[in-house]
């Protein structure tokens, strides 16, 4: 039996020995495949790291070539965006339908006349009636953009703010935030 147990140990001990594993020799590494990417910081947004294109509740927009400031309720209920007016008077120009009109800021008592051709004649629904205005193209200066963009005129002198920055102003160029207001220089 003592044989049979030494015929058993060294069996195994050469089926070890018979089996080669294969040895692992350490490479070196370049030095760009060692390093591990950086960790990625975490900005907190603040009212300096909000991005440009949220806009609040009321934002101030230039109606070029204004030099000063008029407040608007920014509406996404609304389709187009409206400027109160003065004066207004239609007239034919070459055949086309065009208006005079003066823009008179309430706050710096800035005036400026414009005539602009007439796009359409628009119905507006308002809570009370319906009304019709007349829709121009404008020039105006939002959050640092010139931009050209359909007004409706008005006389808004019965509303809380000059202007009125609707839904085609406003789709594909900013977000609207309504918890906020005033977020534009």
């Amino acid at each position: 039996m003592k044989h049979f147990a030494i015929f058993v140990l060294f069996a195994l001990l050469s089926a070890c020995a018979a089996e080669k594993k294969p040895v692992i020799v350490p490479a070196i590494v370049p030095q760009s495949q060692k390093t591990q990417p950086e960790p990625k910081v975490v900005e907190q947004k603040t009212e300096e790291t909000r991005p440009t294109n949220i806009i609040g509740a009321i934002e101030p927009f230039y109606i070029l070539p204004m030099k000063s400031a008029f407040y608007a309720r920014v509406d996404t209920g609304a389709e187009t965006s409206s400027i109160d007016v003065e004066n207004l008077k239609r007239f034919e120009r070459d055949g086309k339908k065009w208006v005079s009109f003066d823009i008179v800021n309430d706050r710096s008592q800035e005036t400026y006349h414009f005539e602009k051709r007439i796009l359409k004649r628009v119905k507006i629904k308002r809570i009370q009636k319906e009304e019709h205005r007349l829709k121009v193209m404008m020039d105006i200066k939002i959050a640092g953009q010139k931009i050209k963009t359909p007004f409706t005129l008005a006389e808004r002198g019965d509303f809380e703010f000059q202007g009125l920055i609707g839904r085609s102003l406003i789709s594909g160029r900013f977000i609207v935030d309504t918890s906020v207001s005033h977020t534009l220089k």
